[in-house]
């Protein structure tokens, strides 16, 4: 695709938890627990007007699902403030130092004052219906490969709660989340080509953990802003595989791209979407459909709207395997009905041809006309459908702005509207936090090494390839290298590749050597650097440690890898020599390859691969002599 032709644009948001002694706003503790709550809070959530007199929208589509939200809250990971019924505490100055470190690295206009923000989210992953969040700086940039790239804000705010599943209308969370402190870092949207914002999310990732942040799965999070020239902006929640962003990207274009056609189709049929809404239940009682009859017996109601000008095009591909009917159902699915049914993939799911046309006949349909129809709650049917005619209206102008849910396919499913400005405004419990030039000046003359830099330096003091101090810093080992070195008198490139390479394959294999403490890499180079194993033993020690639980020694024992005297070696040597007399006669020298394999496979590990060529040279030196 020529993305510069189609005016394709990106933007980032990337989100990382950082790692202090407590939350935000209050003294509890920054881990999570899987631990029996102490107390459980239920709460039901409504939007308010902003200072504008504005309802966010985002916020409205929320409090149409009519959710209750139940918390779980513990001794000491949660407290009065995660639910709500206590003002916040001061801010924690240990989180904006962290913040105006990377404000620093990330070359940032820091603010003269940091002020408390409440941002209305009513999803139920806060209990106040609001996060609080504070700008720290602005106007960044950082260098890559395609460019410079801006980075328009850095915020400090709370993390949410942790969303655990969804009972009877239920939507349970847990509050140890909620309050951890969390780093905003939104850049512009001129990133231009799908591999760039790759680059730039690894880029960010890398300053971010030259500092005090937390590591592991869910504590960074990035959500990628898409658009084209005559799309929409569109926001994608939750990417955590980076290498996966390219081709979202391409995915989210190709979206667009066929959500266009789509429109220019509808023009030339002069499609329309009526907002009548028809009550079906007459048409199916005696319905096959398991959906559909359960809905009736329960006093439910079977629901259709019709949509003019929009057969054949509801099961047209907008997304790799995910058809536009896709997208019509995951507006109506928002409002807790099971999904649709439409025209394009009727007769199916129990629904007959013959019901198929008495419904086309009772909302007297055209021969380009489709019907969506929800079976379910009154009430949870009439909000479905509404949803759908609102997606089936936006599908007339063109793409709508929407936030997306990443998915592990590389594909995503709307999530919610876009929010707008009219969910801010000034949180009152917190007084304004003023950032001094000395401070500021302290936190600068103090700052970390960055990526880049740790990689040439590190190249240079310990005489690494470029590609093995790059590897090094990418996997974010650099440091764990360095405090091997220092502990042990061994070959820098050993130690370097074995971190770099040798962690990764046995992680293919399923072995998850890359969690070994740092002490257990230790014991097992010193091993090498003692003389009791040799280099090539290294592998299957971290293999055997890992699988059987022991000591590296032990390891290496059981392995029967313990390096022999330089006089056994000796020996089984001039018996493989003996042994392949013929062969020497007639290959001489050449001999050596084949007779170095021999003596590799019988020593298995336990002599080092120079003693043995060493050996080996003189014995056949001696034989042929």
């Amino acid at each position: 695709m020529d993305y510069y032709k189609l005016g394709l644009k990106m933007g980032l948001e990337i989100h990382q938890q950082l790692n202090t002694k407590t939350k935000l706003f209050c003294p509890c503790e920054c881990e999570l627990t899987d631990k029996k709550p102490r107390y459980r809070v239920l709460r039901n959530l409504r939007p308010t007007q902003s200072e504008l007199g504005k309802i966010d929208r985002a916020a409205f589509e929320e409090s149409r699902r009519k959710l209750t939200f139940l918390y779980d809250a513990y001794p000491h990971h949660t407290c009065l403030v995660e639910s709500d019924d206590e003002p916040p505490h001061p801010l924690n100055q240990e989180a904006l130092e962290i913040g105006l470190i990377i404000a620093s690295l990330l070359n940032m206009n820091v603010v003269d004052e940091f002020h408390t923000m409440r941002k209305q989210v009513i999803d139920g992953s806060n209990t106040g219906g609001f996060q609080r969040t504070g700008l720290v700086a602005t106007d960044g940039y950082m260098d890559t490969e395609y460019g410079k790239v801006v980075i328009e804000n850095l915020c400090l705010e709370e993390d949410a709660a942790r969303r655990m599943g969804q009972k009877k209308g239920k939507m349970e969370f847990r509050l140890d989340r909620l309050g951890i402190p969390l780093l905003e870092i939104t850049t512009d949207p001129s990133m231009k080509h799908p591999e760039q914002v790759r680059e730039v999310a690894y880029q960010i990732g890398q300053v971010l953990r030259s500092t005090r942040v937390k590591r592991g799965l869910g504590t960074i999070r990035q959500d990628l802003n898409i658009s084209i020239r005559e799309g929409a902006r569109v926001e994608i929640k939750g990417v955590q595989d980076l290498d996966l962003m390219p081709t979202m990207v391409e995915n989210e274009v190709k979206r667009q791209i066929n959500l266009l056609e789509i429109r220019e189709e509808l023009k030339k049929r002069g499609a329309q979407v009526p907002d009548k809404i028809y009550e079906l239940n007459h048409l199916f009682q005696d319905a096959e459909s398991k959906i559909i009859s359960k809905a009736i017996k329960n006093k439910g109601k079977v629901l259709a709207i019709k949509l003019k000008g929009f057969k054949g095009l509801i099961g047209r591909e907008v997304q790799p395997g995910r058809r536009f009917g896709t997208e019509l159902a995951g507006y109506a699915t928002k409002m807790g009905v099971a999904g649709i049914f439409h025209t394009d993939e009727l007769p199916a799911y129990g629904i007959t041809s013959q019901e198929v046309e008495m419904v086309n006949q009772f909302l007297t349909l055209d021969k380009d006309d489709a019907f969506i129809l929800v079976a379910d709650e009154e009430e949870k049917s009439k909000n479905a459908l509404q949803e759908v005619q609102r997606r089936a209206k936006t599908a007339l102008v063109g793409v709508p702005e929407e936030t997306r849910k990443a998915l592990d396919d590389a594909n995503t499913e709307y999530l919610r509207p876009l929010p707008t400005a009219s969910r801010m405004y000034v949180e009152t419990d917190i007084p304004a936090q003023v950032i001094s030039s000395d401070r500021l000046e302290k936190v600068r003359s103090n700052l970390p090494e960055l990526p880049a830099e740790k990689r040439e330096r590190i190249m240079k003091e310990y005489g690494l390839s470029e590609d093995l101090a790059n590897q090094l810093v990418r996997q974010d080992r650099s440091d764990q290298f360095e405090e091997l070195m220092a502990a042990c008198e061994l070959d820098s490139t050993i130690i370097a590749s074995t971190l770099a390479y040798s962690l990764k394959e046995l992680k293919r294999e399923g072995l998850r050597a890359d969690e070994l403490s740092t002490s257990v890499f230790i014991d097992i180079f010193k091993l090498v650097a003692d003389g009791k194993i040799t280099k090539d033993a290294i592998n299957p020690v971290i293999k055997k440690v890992v699988e059987d639980s022991v000591a590296p020694d032990d390891a290496a024992e059981k392995l029967n890898l313990m390096v022999l005297s330089d006089e056994d070696v000796k020996i089984i040597i001039q018996k493989i020599v003996a042994s392949q007399e013929q062969m020497l006669k007639e290959r001489g020298q050449a001999a050596m390859g084949p007779l170095m394999g021999m003596a590799m496979k019988e020593l298995k590990g336990k002599a080092d691969g120079k003693l043995v060529n060493k050996l080996l040279k003189e014995e056949i030196n001696k034989n042929r002599g």
